[in-house]
Order: C-alpha cells, then structure tokens, then sequence
C-alpha cells in the first residue's frame, strides 16, 4: 500500500521551523502503533491521524494545543489515509485501510462521532481517499490494491451512489481531484478531473462529464498527454494536484515514487482554449523512497515527505527550476522513518 510516511505512534508530528526559529510543535498521538498520516480540517481547528493500529483519532486545536477528543474505530486492518469533507457538508471524515473498506464518519455533537456509511466494493486494500471540490457536491475518491479507483457520490435522499474506473492492474496507491474550474455560461456542466498513481510506475488522468445521463457517462482516461522522456522508474507512492487560479492558463500535478524522485508535471492551456501535454520536470532526487505530497493553498510550495527521515518544502523559480527553501527533520522513537506497506 501507498500512502503516507509511516513513522512510530510516539513520534512526535512536527510543523517547519519559521523565519524566527521557533521549535517544532511536538504531539502524542496516543496510538499504540505506526503512525500513516495526518490531515487537518479546512480551518484547522481538527486533526486526525490513523494508525496500524486500526483506529483514528480526532484532536482539537487550538494554537499550539492538540487536545485528543475522540477515537474512531471500526476498521479491522492498519488505516492508511483520513480525508476531511468540505465543512459545508459538516465535519466528515473519510478513512481507508487494508481491510479494503472505506469508512464515513459525522460529527453529531460536539466530540460525538457516529458512522455515516461503509463503503464494501473493493477486494483489496484501499489505499487512498480524497474529497472532490466542494462545489461538485459530496464526492470521494477511494483508490484500492485491487486496480480500481471508486468514487462515492452522496444524493439528496442520503442516500450513496458510486462509478468505478479501472486502472493499473497491478494497484493504485494514490488520486487526487483537479481543483474547481468555473465552466462558461453556454456550457451546461462541468467535468470532473483526477490524476492517480500505481503500482505500474505510471501516473493516469481522467475525466468524467458531470450532469451527462447514466448512459456513456463514464470515466475515461486520457491518453497520450504525457510530454517529454522523464517517467518513474518504481511504484508512484502519491500524486498531488496543485489548487489552482481560475485565471491560470497552467496548471500542476506533483508525483513521488520510490525510485526517490519528485516530478512535477506541467500543462499550460493556449490561447484557442486548447490544452497541452503534461510536461515533466525533475523537482529533486532524494537519497529514499519518497511517500508523500501537498501542496501549500495557493499551490506555491509543495511538501515532501521522503524516506531519508525529512519533510522538505519547495518553491518554483522563474526559469522553472525548483527551490528548498525548508526542512523539518523527523526524529522518531528510533531516530527513522519508514514505510512497511
């Protein structure tokens, strides 16, 4: 499974250092196992983390304090990704592990979860979830080892419906949705994007025309839109597309792989209103696997976070190029990171 760097239940999850050196911010998570990701909330105000050890948990923050509230459980399997809703729909948590389910939950009161669905279509482990731009309504990816990718879609009778696309044979470890792009007034809907990474070394693209009928209304795949010579050489571990500006003629799409390298793909829409291949350049080679990525909001600085025991950022020059302009060491309780799926 892809997912998220794992590091030691006690190891303390750390935020980089700023212009006035202030120290990491330290946190127990109280888990009894591997830590394999964290994700705070659109206003970050919550937290959650999973863990091997079958559970997340929800933490309250306030400035420098992290206040444990709730531990959600239900999982049979280590949980490899948490994914937040857009807070329009309320506090919602997506959450997917090796047991190949995918579970929903909903803030009921304050500190009170309760399961909103389960999600049993995959036959494998599901490796990654992430929510599609709140303007397309309450939707969510969940790509599994069993080389589909799923996507959820809550009605307006509460009730959930799904699309399957079918990707690398060998599994998908990660997707990520294009971000929001406002369609003209002549047009009646507006398609829906995503970008996944597998187990075949390849990242995929593809589109969905929202608001078609049921019939050919399918996901399909784009092909031949990969530019140059520069491809993963082993598995894809993550793929992040950057937000974007809806007055940007480019957009970005980020991929890590355990060959260590960093690509980041580039398309740039011309003048006509056509769009180009996807252009890749080499962020930067790192000495181990690399596990994860994110993009800052305003798609500026992208996260690393690699197998050499670091978390870097990195910023774009004008000639193109990449810059580190940050690191923030992970020390764990043995002093490395790793990842075991």
């Amino acid at each position: 499974m892809a997912s998220a760097s794992t590091m030691p239940a006690q190891q303390q999850l750390e935020q980089p250092t700023s212009a006035s050196h202030q120290p990491p911010i330290s946190i127990d998570t109280q888990h009894d196992d591997m830590v394999h990701d964290v994700q705070l909330d659109y206003y970050g105000c919550k937290m959650a983390t999973c863990s091997s050890d079958r559970t997340v948990k929800i933490f309250d923050v306030n400035g420098d304090q992290y206040n444990h509230t709730a531990t959600l459980q239900g999982h049979e399997g280590p949980v490899w990704e948490v994914a937040w809703a857009h807070p329009k729909f309320g506090a919602v948590l997506a959450s997917c592990s090796f047991d190949s389910t995918v579970l929903l939950h909903r803030e009921s009161r304050p500190h009170v979860w309760q399961p909103l669905y389960t999600h049993r279509f995959h036959e494998s482990s599901v490796n990654s979830v992430a929510f599609a731009p709140h303007e397309h309504g309450l939707m969510l990816a969940c790509a599994s080892s069993d080389g589909r990718v799923s996507v959820l879609t809550h009605q307006n009778d509460d009730s959930w419906t799904s699309s399957v696309l079918r990707d690398s044979a060998l599994g998908v470890n990660a997707v990520s949705w294009a971000p929001y792009t406002p369609t003209d007034s002549t047009e009646e809907f507006s398609s829906l994007s995503l970008v996944t990474g597998g187990c075949d070394n390849r990242i995929r693209f593809w589109t969905h025309a929202q608001g078609q009928s049921a019939v050919g209304a399918e996901w399909v795949e784009e092909t031949d839109v990969l530019g140059g010579t520069l491809r993963h050489t082993d598995w894809v571990r993550d793929v992040a597309w950057a937000p974007g500006s809806t007055t940007s003629k480019m957009t970005m799409v980020a991929s890590c792989s355990e060959d260590g390298t960093v690509i980041v793909w580039t398309r740039t829409s011309s003048v006509e209103g056509g769009e180009g291949k996807w252009m890749p350049a080499l962020l930067h080679t790192f000495d181990g696997p690399v596990w994860r990525l994110s993009w800052s909001v305003t798609g500026h600085i992208l996260a690393v976070s690699s197998g050499d025991d670091s978390v870097t950022l990195w910023k774009a020059n004008l000639d193109g190029t990449w810059q580190e302009v940050s690191t923030v060491e992970e020390v764990g309780a043995d002093g490395a990171t790793s990842d075991t799926h």
